[in-house]
């Protein structure tokens, strides 16, 4: 370095010394104090990588000035002897709202939606506003900043909870001393965004899941389109949106399933969240690992369910049974996986079980490094500010814990919290550790004196022999008050204790008055020494942790299911073809496919499955269904084309397990009935044990959900406003928006710019023959009223689905080309239902009309082959043909039958052995194959049947012995999940 450049570098660090304040002092006289404080022989974690012994930690003027074994100490500096205590960073909560006024819930009634956004110049959907800035309505509260530092934080990453699209936070320091000018160490720190509506709006849209996510992935279009200079209007929101794009962005998935669905929208907008997570990404951890992302932690695990009392205990699902045992081993898990998260004191009811549930996360396997990493320096990287906070390097702030010892041990203390080099005292440093076994003589009687817990809170153990004495200690400046009482009656003893603590930490010196009244001194020897007992010490008491299961619920497996080779010999076999009933014939499967179709084929090295007296079919697939789903309708608007199920399959839904029972291999899950254009469906293939993206088909054919009638025009719901409100308004809807959809394509054909519309872009695809309608349906007006709407944009409807009223229009439906999916006997639960005969899926099909029987419920999916065998009364239909309305005819109406439906060379081996005539009420699937896999066995459901109810009487068990133990337990509640109907809501 030349003279003059270390010229200017003096001169650049000595300007924070030479600068001068421009602004008068009207409190008092000032005072600044630039003095050195060190403190040393202490054992000092720079970080969760660098510890050094015996070592001293040198700040000044808020920061941090040298740490190490050899640090010099200025002449003038306070110094404070630390021996045998230890100094950290300060903790970091990267997911806080500290000091964030809480927005206000809007007034209004729930009978009056808002349908339209209430700001002018901002987003067109109220829950939308990246505008905000947590920094705007901050307002410190040491009460509240007390208790963050209580528990060890020193820095909290602030932001207004409340809105799917949020704005940014702010980064704060909790220092006593300074003022906000001090405390604010940025305040754009972070944008946030979740998939929760703003409670200050009462705009209705989004009102699911889907919507959400509907709603952000148009955002973030929105935003591009803007950035473009194409709008002429102002939107303030998009322009922060734009501004904020360089900051961290934090959603709030809170559940594994949400931040797989986060990060598929941030992948698509160039971005990578930092999710917040809901503590249950164990469960698909491989899945949370392939997102990339980094991840924050709540620490909130769920406490044991009084089972106690065995009706109760019947009403706890096996699941979060399993959530009990499993969840505090998820940040272990986590960690093994390599898979960087942070922790925060978001989700937990108090502050003070933070570090109970750290403590019990070690004691599961974490690591203390990864725990303290998780705690510093992870979240200060995540936010860009390792340079200033997350470790005690030099030149940071000096943010930083003394403690008695290891800091996640249960037995330290923590005596003091600095922040900004601020002092800030949680219990007293100078306090003696008395903790230890001691001989307690008093009036000729030996007691043994057991002293455990914390320097700061000891907890007294007494007793004689081996018979506890009852006993009360307080702890309070270096002095102890112990009680103790024996006996009953003449045979009672009472003492009271007094003694200072020697600075030693040996014997016990005071005096006592007994019960008589009479003071005596006494001396309590101390016999053994405290041993202090970390974390690890915990997992003697821990009970087996239950293995993960695929999914992780009741009758998951504890491998996902492979494509296996099978022969099955001598089936009666169902083909579905112009072949029919083939008696006696073998069927070959070999990776994934049906192979071959005849007699005595040769297994070549195939399992061989003796089918004989046993009927094999295809799988049964079913064209309207709501099972597997995690939300059925977005009501908010009367299109949400823009919406797709696909988004909210819930892949551990039980009923998935319980329809492969019954044979059921394919499902379109449809979106509901609240609104004429509903949203786009998802068809699946239910594969339990699989993650929704696998269940989903590939190059999966594009399906959109349609609906007529009551539900539409809101004739049996409380909400009264929203267009349309009559059976001729749905029909104005649908040549508005299709209309809308014209004026669209036309101008994304003239080459002009356009802006992004998902829901136009879905209706274009209709228009183009690229998506498939199927429409919810039941009076005959109404079918012939969509119908002619088709002919007029120039499109075809694929399905009318439930069509109760098919045989009044039959000729018309087939002239159309339009198939049916009806029930089989369903009739007369509702007014627009009164028509409805159980002859009507005959009459259309004699009409040429490629008919399937549908279930639309959970329950009636599981014996869809009885709903077909019915056709056979209703209508004189022969077995065969009944048969293929659950098996090819709606693998046709959902452009599937190349692939599934029938048994036939090339197709996917989606089959059902069944061990009776598969119509028969009798009938039971014995085994259930998807694509070759076996899916369901009736064998092996027997075995999963007695693993289930042991492994719930072993997680009983544990529960009983941790209520016993003195662990907390919550009461006993049902986790039942909703079956969802068109109209569900």
């Amino acid at each position: 370095m030349n003279v003059k450049q270390l010229m200017w570098a003096l001169l650049w660090c000595s300007a924070p010394m030479m600068a001068q304040d421009y602004f008068p002092n009207n409190e008092g006289v000032k005072n600044e104090n630039h003095n050195y404080r060190a403190f040393t022989n202490a054992t000092i974690y720079v970080s969760a990588d660098q510890v050094v012994k015996n070592g001293t930690l040198l700040i000044q003027n808020g920061k941090v000035a040298g740490v190490g074994k050899s640090v010099n100490i200025p002449a003038n500096a306070i110094v404070t002897d630390l021996e045998g205590k230890s100094i950290y960073p300060s903790f970091i909560d990267i997911y806080s709202d500290f000091g964030v006024k809480k927005p206000e819930k809007a007034s209004g009634s729930g009978r009056s939606p808002q349908y339209q956004q209430s700001r002018e110049g901002f987003y067109w959907n109220d829950h939308i506003m990246p505008e905000k800035n947590a920094i705007t309505s901050f307002s410190y509260t040491d009460k509240d900043a007390a208790s963050l530092r209580k528990v060890g934080f020193g820095v909290v990453n602030t932001h207004i909870n409340d809105g799917i699209a949020r704005g940014t936070g702010a980064l704060i320091a909790l220092n006593k001393h300074g003022n906000d000018a001090d405390r604010v160490l940025e305040d754009r720190s972070a944008q946030y965004f979740s998939l929760d509506k703003s409670v200050a709006s009462r705009q209705s849209y989004p009102t699911s899941l889907m919507g959400s996510l509907a709603l952000l992935r148009q955002m973030y279009v929105d935003a591009a389109w803007y950035a473009q200079g194409h709008v002429a209007t102002t939107d303030r929101s998009l322009e922060a949106l734009n501004r904020n794009k360089g900051l961290v962005s934090i959603f709030a998935a809170e559940d594994k399933g949400n931040a797989l669905r986060a990060d598929k929208i941030g992948d698509a907008n160039g971005i990578q969240y930092v999710i917040l997570g809901g503590g249950n990404e164990f469960e698909w951890i491989d899945d949370i690992k392939a997102t990339e992302a980094t991840y924050i932690l709540p620490l909130n695990f769920p406490d044991a369910y009084d089972v106690s009392n065995p009706h109760q205990a019947r009403y706890v699902s096996l699941h979060d049974m399993r959530l009990w045992n499993q969840k505090p081993a998820n940040p272990k898990i986590m960690a093994d996986k390599a898979i960087p998260f942070a922790f925060t004191l978001s989700g937990l009811k108090k502050k003070d079980d933070f570090f109970k549930n750290l403590q019990k996360a070690i004691s599961y396997g974490l690591s203390e490094k990864e725990a303290l990493r998780a705690l510093t320096s992870r979240p200060a990287e995540i936010l860009g500010m390792q340079d200033k906070v997350g470790s005690l390097e030099q030149g940071k702030w000096a943010n930083f814990l003394i403690s008695s010892g290891p800091i996640f041990d249960s037995g330290t203390t923590l005596y003091e919290n600095w922040v900004q080099g601020q002092k800030h005292s949680i219990n007293t440093l100078d306090v003696v550790d008395i903790r230890g076994e001691y001989d307690l003589n008093l009036n000729g009687l030996t007691y043994q004196l057991n002293i455990t817990g914390t320097p700061a809170k000891p907890k007294a153990e007494v007793k004689q022999d081996t018979n506890k004495v009852k006993s009360k200690l307080n702890y309070a400046d270096n002095w102890m008050h112990l009680n103790l009482q024996q006996g009953e009656g003449d045979q009672r003893k009472m003492f009271r204790i007094n003694a200072l603590a020697s600075t030693d930490g040996g014997n016990l010196n005071g005096s006592f008055v007994d019960i008589n009244g009479k003071e005596a001194s006494f001396t309590a020897l101390k016999t053994k020494a405290y041993e202090t007992k970390g974390p690890d010490a915990a997992k003697k008491t821990i009970k087996s942790i239950t293995p993960l299961t695929f999914p992780n619920v009741g009758y998951g497996y504890s491998e996902r299911p492979k494509a296996e080779n099978f022969l099955f010999k001598n089936a009666t076999v169902w083909t579905g073809e112009a072949a029919g009933v083939l008696e006696n014939t073998d069927v070959l499967v070999k990776k994934g496919k049906i192979v071959k179709i005849g007699t005595n084929l040769g297994a070549g090295g195939a399992t061989v499955v003796d089918a004989t007296g046993k009927h094999l079919t295809a799988g049964i697939v079913d064209e309207h269904s709501h099972i597997a789903l995690l939300s059925v309708n977005e009501a908010g608007q009367n299109s949400s084309a823009e919406v797709s199920m696909e988004d909210v399959v819930d892949p551990e839904d039980i009923d998935i397990y319980r329809n492969l029972a019954g044979g059921v291999t394919t499902m379109q899950l449809l979106h509901g009935s609240a609104n004429p254009i509903g949203g786009r469906s998802a068809i699946i293939k239910l594969k339990w044990g699989s993650s929704a993206d696998d269940m989903i088909y590939d190059n999966s054919p594009k399906f959109i959900k349609f609906a007529l009638g009551e539900n539409v025009k809101q004739s049996n719901w409380q909400s009264f406003s929203r267009f349309p409100q009559t059976r001729m308004g749905v029909e104005q809807a649908f040549v508005n928006y299709f209309q809308q959809a014209k004026e669209y394509q036309a101008l994304k054909n003239s080459g002009k710019p356009y802006r992004k519309d998902v829901e136009m872009e879905t209706l274009v695809e209709i228009m183009n023959g690229e998506r498939f309608i199927s429409c919810h349906s039941y009076v005959q007006s109404e079918i012939n009223m969509l119908m002619k709407v088709a002919d007029k944009f120039g499109f075809r409807v694929n399905t009318f689905t439930h069509i109760l009223e098919g045989y009044k229009v039959a000729d018309k439906m087939a002239e159309h080309g339009v198939g049916g999916s009806t029930f089989s006997d369903w009739w007369a639960y509702k007014y627009e239902v009164n028509d409805a005969i159980p002859y009507n899926a005959a009459i259309m099909q004699r009409q040429g009309i490629t008919v399937a029987i549908n279930s639309d419920d959970a329950e009636m999916s599981r014996r869809l082959n009885q709903e077909a065998a019915k056709t056979v009364k209703y209508g004189g239909m022969s077995e065969e043909e009944a048969w293929k309305m659950v098996t090819i005819n709606p693998a046709k109406l959902l452009h599937l039958d190349h692939r599934v439906g029938s048994i036939k060379e090339g197709k996917d081996a989606d089959l059902v052995l069944w061990n009776d005539h598969p119509l028969s009420v009798y009938a039971k699937a014995e085994k259930t194959l998807i694509e070759g896999a076996v899916y369901f066995d009736l064998e092996k459901d027997a075995q999963q049947r007695a693993a289930v109810k042991k492994e719930r009487n072993d997680l009983i068990q544990q529960m009983l012995d941790a209520k016993a133990g003195g662990s907390p337990t919550q009461s006993p509640k049902m986790a039942k999940k909703e079956h969802f109907h068109c109209d569900s809501l």
